[in-house]
């Protein structure tokens, strides 16, 4: 079952390629009829025909025997592509239309074409063009022409078996075109290769150099050459090759080095290549900066500047700038210069050396500071025994001061950044060597200050004692250490100031006021100056002598002695002194009752005034004469109705009396005559009762009223002569 229906399917098939068959051979176009085939490129056949009605196309087919190229064209001249170069190709046709196509025509045979030598050219020099190809298939010979691609001038062509052509006494730097094809044995022409090549361009010519040294380039400059598109600049020297390029005629090359020789050469180019390099031209730098350059003062006030030698360095300028904008310099053909400087100040220093191409480039900036300046007005504006403080102008270049001070055994210092300095702790009377240094820390401190010698002050001296003589002259001692020193010695108190003076250790001062406490203080003095005052010592002088001394008689053996208290007396002795003895009294008042007193007797009254530290005044006074001792026996007698007669006794030294009665009546006074020793009282009351006084008349005029009073009854009895009678002594109050 399965086999029979497999059977009828084949036979259905058949039976529709059979049909199908038939339609076709009643429709299909007519064959075509090659006419001629041909190659003109290597690659390709073109075919020539008949138009065949009814075609609306054809294809055409190319056999080698090993490969079958078809191709579709719409009309005769047709061309198959993409065949091998001198193969023999047999070619046919068929016509296509709606209906089919036809059946192939009879084969023609065509060969292609040798192929174009592929062509490699170059331009060896400016004036020469190289073209090279490998071997083409089927070739014998080559024809190689060359013109030049503008157009210009004759074409030149060279037929050759060779596989390179070699074209010379060409124009430079021009572009050429270059055709070349090869043929076969039959001298059939193949395919041709056209390419351009440009010459290489000729040398630059007129050079140019222009060099910068400050800023170590050079730009060079050249006229230009025909074809160039491209120019390059070689500056070599023995250690290194610099170059530039640019399409233009001129360029710079940068960071040249100094001290340095240069060749230059400059060279053209283009897509063909390079010129040859121009002819060399020399470039001299300009030297480099000096180096080792050593900078040394000395002498002071004079710098030396040194430095080594330099390449292509034909003469050096030394530049000294000082830091107040002042610049000197100086030009040699050696490697040392010298220069005057000045103190304190800082010298910026510069070194170029010089050829015909400028001036070297800056190198290092030395500076150099010279030692600052010596202070030269050194003022001592205070020197006393222990302490001297100076000033001075500021001088250039100081940062601090370093101020010494030498006796010979010890150095005392002090350092200070301001112009002034004080010295202290040194020794008196003592001659200094003292120099300021300024110092600044670059250079340090300037030893060559010269030093100025100061003394201090004297010593203060020292006061041993203070004395006083018997006519209160002061004495003051002292002990010096001092040379050519005057000594003044000062006693200052409420009173005042007094002085002496004297260049030994001694000196008296008088005059000083009673009753005063002094300071005594000592100086010394030189032409240095004056010492501190000595260490003061208290002087005291004696208590001032009482004023208004008063003696005033109290009985006949006391008296008072009085006065008004002297400055600074404490207590008082009074001594009262005569051939019959001495009556003497101490006390812190002022008065004193004697006692002893003889009576009638002139006394010398001295008084000393004592003060709180003992210190002792001796004052004379005037004599004083004690009064008249009292007269003894005093009696009364009556006179009469009314009168009464008092009777005495003289003492001892003669004396003038007066007598008083005290009554109720009345006081009665009588004074006796010269040498009488009674006195009469008239016209007295009788029947009273009298106290009667007979006193002793000082020189003065002065009654003592000390002697014993008497009480006595006076009667009236009648007749003349009455009784008086003694009623006792008076009691004093």
């Amino acid at each position: 079952m399965a086999g029979g229906r497999e059977t009828c399917l084949t036979l259905i098939g058949f039976l529709l390629i059979c049909l199908k068959m038939v339609a076709s051979a009643k429709s299909a176009p007519e064959i075509p009829t090659i006419d001629q085939a041909y190659s003109k490129i290597s690659n390709s056949i073109t075919v020539e025909w008949a138009t065949v009605p009814g075609a609306t196309s054809y294809l055409l087919t190319a056999e080698d025997g090993d490969t079958v190229i078809e191709t579709m064209v719409a009309n005769s001249p047709g061309t198959v592509t993409g065949l091998k170069a001198a193969t023999l190709y047999e070619i046919t046709i068929r016509s296509i239309s709606a209906a089919g196509r036809s059946q192939a025509s009879p084969p023609k045979q065509a060969k292609t074409v040798l192929a174009a030598p592929i062509l490699e050219v170059s331009s060896p020099s400016s004036d020469s063009i190289l073209v090279q190809w490998e071997a083409v298939y089927m070739a014998i010979g080559f024809s190689v022409s060359i013109m030049q691609a503008n157009g210009l001038g004759s074409i030149w062509k060279e037929n050759t078996t060779n596989t390179s052509l070699t074209f010379t006494s060409l124009e430079a730097g021009t572009l050429y075109t270059i055709k070349a094809y090869a043929w076969n044995a039959n001298g059939i022409p193949g395919d041709d290769s056209t390419c351009n090549q440009r010459t290489s361009p000729r040398a630059p010519a007129n050079i140019q150099v222009s060099f910068d040294s400050g800023a170590l380039k050079a730009s060079f400059s050249w006229a230009l050459a025909e074809g160039a598109f491209n120019y390059t600049v070689m500056a070599l020297s023995d250690s290194s090759e610099l170059t530039c390029s640019t399409a233009f005629s001129s360029c710079t090359i940068s960071s040249l080095q100094c001290g340095t020789e240069y060749m230059i050469s400059v060279s053209a180019s283009n897509d063909a290549g390079s010129s040859k390099s121009s002819s060399t031209v020399t470039l001299k730098t300009v030297a480099c900066a000096p180096g080792r350059v050593t900078i040394q003062e000395d002498p002071p006030g004079h710098l030396s500047v040194a430095w080594s030698n330099v390449d292509l360095g034909d003469y050096y300028v030394v530049f000294v700038k000082s830091d107040d904008g002042l610049e000197v310099h100086c030009n040699t053909s050696l490697t040392e210069c010298n220069f005057l400087s000045e103190c304190g100040f800082t010298y910026f220093i510069s070194v170029f050396a010089y050829n015909k191409a400028g001036q070297s480039p800056l190198g290092d900036i030395f500076s150099y500071t010279t030692a600052p300046c010596c202070p030269s007005d050194i003022n001592p504006v205070l020197v006393s025994s222990d302490r001297v403080e100076i000033v001075w102008s500021p001088v250039r270049g100081a940062e601090l001061y370093e101020t010494k001070a030498a006796d010979g055994y010890n150095t005392v210092e002090c350092n200070d950044t301001v112009p002034a300095c004080t010295l202290s702790a040194l020794e008196c009377d003592t001659k200094y060597n003292i120099t300021v240094y300024s110092f600044s820390e670059v250079r340090g401190s300037n030893m060559s200050c010269t030093p100025q010698f100061i003394t201090t002050a004297p010593c203060s001296p020292e006061i041993k004692n203070v004395s006083r003589d018997a006519f209160s002259t002061i004495n003051v001692h002292w002990r010096s250490t001092n040379d050519d020193a005057t000594y003044t010695v000062t006693a200052q108190g409420e009173k005042g100031l007094y002085q002496c003076s004297s260049m030994g250790e001694s000196c008296t001062m008088q005059g000083l006021p009673c009753g005063s406490v002094f300071s005594v203080t000592a100086v010394a003095e030189t032409q240095a100056g004056r010492s501190l005052p000595s260490y003061s010592v208290p002087l005291e002088t004696v208590p001032c002598c009482p004023t208004g001394l008063t003696v005033t008689q109290i009985t006949q053996s006391v008296i008072n002695v009085s006065w008004t208290i002297g400055r600074v007396a404490q207590t008082h002795v009074a001594v009262l002194e005569s051939h019959t003895g001495q009556s003497k009294c101490h006390t812190h008042q002022n008065y004193c009752l004697l006692g002893c007193i003889t009576c009638g007797v002139n006394y010398t009254v001295t008084l000393k005034a004592i003060s709180a530290t003992g210190l002792t005044a001796d004052c004379s006074y005037q004599s004083y004469f004690s009064g008249a001792c009292c007269p003894l026996g005093v009696k009364l007698y009556r006179l009469g109705s009314n009168g009464i007669r008092i009777y005495w006794q003289a003492s001892r030294g003669s004396a003038s009396y007066s007598t008083d009665l005290y009554g109720s009546k009345g006081i009665f006074t009588c004074t006796p005559s010269a040498g009488l020793s009674f006195c009469d009282v008239t016209e007295i009351p009788c029947g009273d009762v009298y106290t009667v006084m007979v006193s002793p008349v000082a020189e003065t005029g002065l009654k003592l009223t000390f002697c014993p009073k008497k009480i006595y009854s006076v009667t009236c009895s009648g007749s003349t002569l009455g009784m008086v009678i003694y009623r006792g002594k008076r009691n004093e109050e």
